[in-house]
């Protein structure tokens, strides 16, 4: 298959094409710092990347993006992304939960050849808290085993044979429980996307390009200066 993938969601931009010729996949990739520079930099990334593919937009089969959760500028430009080229070159679009590209990356990094892998995907959601889901991967196939969470550092429960996998280690290492439990830093990647997208694809998750919204699990992106003061003497 043709794809485009690409992630904003966390602070560092994702994106990946995969071409298909004479059945062998080849594969061009960028990653490069985002955040704030990411609603200027990703198209002209995507055109770079999709020029040296040799590929047109209406040659792609589906354009994939993260839909969160993360940060909320980053979501939103990952939406509108998706939604504008996909518009202009008649594609339905492949929304892919962050969370589970971060459990597929720490998977194909530590554990590839694994029939069985459990993971606890964590993001670092700002304001001390965190987004987290379980997900369990057996034959071949991801199924969530959770529902996304937003929670304090201090109050993840998670088994000993369960894999913690995000960037959540750097920031939060010393809030977080004591556990015996593999920890693996990751980030959601566009390349996590692509070993994805097949089976979502064959699972009828593409939608029309005015579906490509973002997944938010915090209605609230500020907190008042009354609330902060609570919340750290709370910590």
């Amino acid at each position: 298959m043709n794809l485009l993938t690409f992630d904003t969601s966390t602070e560092v931009m994702s994106v990946a094409v995969q071409s298909t010729l004479d059945g062998v996949a080849q594969l061009w990739q960028h990653s490069s710092p985002g955040g704030a520079q990411t609603s200027t930099k990703l198209i002209p990334v995507i055109q770079g990347l999709m020029a040296q593919a040799g590929l047109q937009f209406e040659q792609l089969d589906v354009l994939a993006f993260g839909r969160g959760p993360g940060s909320f500028t980053g979501l939103r430009t990952a939406c509108s992304v998706s939604q504008g080229l996909a518009f202009g070159a008649n594609l339905k679009v492949l929304p892919i939960d962050t969370l589970l590209a971060v459990a597929e990356e720490a998977r194909y990094q530590v554990a590839a050849t694994v029939e069985s892998y459990r993971v606890m995907a964590l993001l670092d959601a700002r304001m001390g808290e965190m987004y987290g889901a379980g997900y369990l991967f057996h034959s071949g196939h991801w199924t969530r085993t959770s529902d996304y969470l937003l929670l304090r550092p201090q109050d993840l429960i998670c088994a000993v044979t369960c894999t913690l996998a995000g960037n959540v280690f750097g920031v939060y290492d010393a809030r977080l429980p004591v556990t015996l439990a593999q920890r693996v830093p990751v980030l959601p990647t566009a390349t996590a996307m692509l070993r994805l997208a097949p089976a979502l694809l064959a699972a009828g998750r593409a939608v029309p390009a005015e579906q490509a919204l973002p997944l938010y699990i915090r209605d609230k992106v500020a907190s008042t200066t009354t609330e902060r003061t609570t919340a750290k003497a709370a910590s």
